[in-house]
């Protein structure tokens, strides 16, 4: 590992510490050659998940678009970011461990109605409402009114 200020190869590893749930290490780090500090993340490598799309295309799997699709259906919602990074790391965990290399998006998108809909329920409607196309207010509608009937 390259110090970032001098990019000198020797360093020492001061502090360790599990991040994100025990996926991922956090190491602090000091140059021996300059003194700098600096950060490194640690986590395991598992072998790319592709996405396949209603069309039959098939893109890479990316936290960021399921990070942005929900902080969309959440926006003006008194949800935490922590709220957020929880559902999500439970959604990717339960993708991850259910699928080898393949998702239907279809799956992936169920999963994450499935979470925001115990989440909060106006977020799963802004979301649904997206991931099935609701074409009318109808559609809309007998959502709301199937989230009602089951309370």
């Amino acid at each position: 590992m390259r110090c970032p200020k001098c990019e000198g190869k020797e360093n020492r590893v001061i502090d360790s510490r599990e991040v994100r749930n025990g996926d991922s290490i956090r190491r602090r780090r000091v140059c021996v050659d300059c003194g700098h500090r600096f950060t490194t993340y640690e986590e395991i490598q598992r072998a790319q998940l592709l996405v396949t799309k209603r069309d039959e295309r098939r893109e890479e799997f990316s936290r960021a678009k399921l990070v942005k699709s929900v902080q969309i259906a959440c926006r003006k919602r008194h949800i935490s970011a922590e709220q957020v990074e929880r559902l999500i790391d439970a959604i990717v965990l339960e993708t991850e461990s259910e699928y080898e290399k393949e998702v239907p998006s279809m799956a992936l998108g169920k999963k994450v109605m499935d979470a925001l809909e115990k989440l909060d329920e106006v977020a799963y409607i802004r979301y649904a409402s997206v991931y099935r196309r609701f074409r009318d207010a109808g559609q809309f509608m007998n959502e709301v009114e199937r989230l009602i009937g089951r309370e």
